[in-house]
């Protein structure tokens, strides 16, 4: 049984020269919902000779959700689009049977969340498509500035689509606030913060008390039930909460494929690597990402947890 929360940390990596905090997936948390992967990279300076550039590469059964915190990102596509991705908006890539897309930073300064969504089986083989969220709903809550990225809180309602029941708010204040947050109670939730430290109190409908201390690396999870929240901060912070019904369907995440079994990530990787399938991205100055072999790995989907 899944314990009611747990304060987990997330592990650093490196993105096309970018320095990140992955909290999704590790090896006790692999998905919060169907969001399966978390990467908040920033806030960070770049050299004028060393921006962020991540080559053409494929994904498949999913999509990857851009939230821009700071600077400019450009993104371009197999399907031919070139968009620019500014503060506050949010760039949803549908991958589908396969796509593939390149990044690379526009600015000095960049601080973004990026998200991928597991698909379930009914879309996970669609076709692949692009959506630009340039508006995104703004609530006032009690100090806090928040901003719906997707789903529903309250009278809002998010534009960006979801597959599955889903929640992600963007939440910061720039002074000492407290604030108090409806749960969805059939939910599971995750909590990142981005900057400062944060008090978060939390309430099951059976029991009240539970306090944890969030900063910076580390991801909090509350198992389904959570009926409240209490959020707190002496001083500016910014927290990320993500939630979403348990997605049941086994899921295999290898490279930049959503899978479910080994033998289609040996297929994906295959026809990535020799060209089939994904499409080409034009206008990107430089080589497209090859996969590694996965031949004679042990791959297995994990138990849901």
């Amino acid at each position: 049984m899944s314990k009611k929360f747990e304060l987990l940390p997330a592990h650093f990596g490196d993105v096309g020269g970018l320095t990140i905090r992955r909290a999704l997936p590790t090896a006790r948390r692999r998905m919060v919902g169907a969001w399966c992967f978390l990467d908040h990279a920033g806030p960070a300076e770049l050299p004028a000779d060393k921006p962020m550039r991540v080559g053409p590469h494929p994904h498949t059964g999913l999509q990857t959700f851009s939230w821009l915190i700071e600077g400019e990102v450009l993104h371009r596509d197999s399907l031919g689009t070139v968009q620019m991705l500014r503060p506050g908006q949010v760039n949803l890539m549908t991958a589908g049977r396969g796509i593939a897309h390149s990044e690379e930073s526009q600015s000095a300064r960049l601080q973004l969340a990026q998200l991928w969504i597991a698909l379930p089986d009914a879309q996970r083989f669609c076709e692949p498509a692009f959506e630009h969220f340039p508006l995104l709903p703004q609530l006032a809550l009690n100090g806090f500035n928040t901003t719906l990225l997707v789903g529903r809180y309250g009278a809002a309602h998010s534009p960006v689509p979801s597959h599955t029941p889903l929640l992600g708010m963007d939440l910061r204040c720039q002074a000492r606030a407290s604030t108090e947050l409806l749960l969805t109670p059939g939910y599971e939730h995750g909590l990142m913060a981005l900057e400062g430290e944060l008090q978060i109190g939390m309430e099951d409908g059976l029991e009240t008390g539970n306090t944890q201390t969030l900063v910076p690396g580390q991801l909090l999870y509350l198992a389904p039930g959570a009926h409240r929240l209490q959020l707190s901060s002496a001083a500016p912070a910014r927290l990320l909460l993500l939630g979403g019904t348990p997605f049941e369907e086994p899921v295999l995440l290898w490279w930049n494929f959503v899978a479910r079994d080994s033998e289609e990530v040996q297929r994906f990787a295959a026809d990535w690597n020799a060209g089939i399938g994904f499409g080409t991205v034009q206008g990107y100055a430089g080589e497209r990402l090859l996969a590694p072999d996965p031949a004679g790995l042990k791959l297995k989907s994990p138990a849901r947890n």
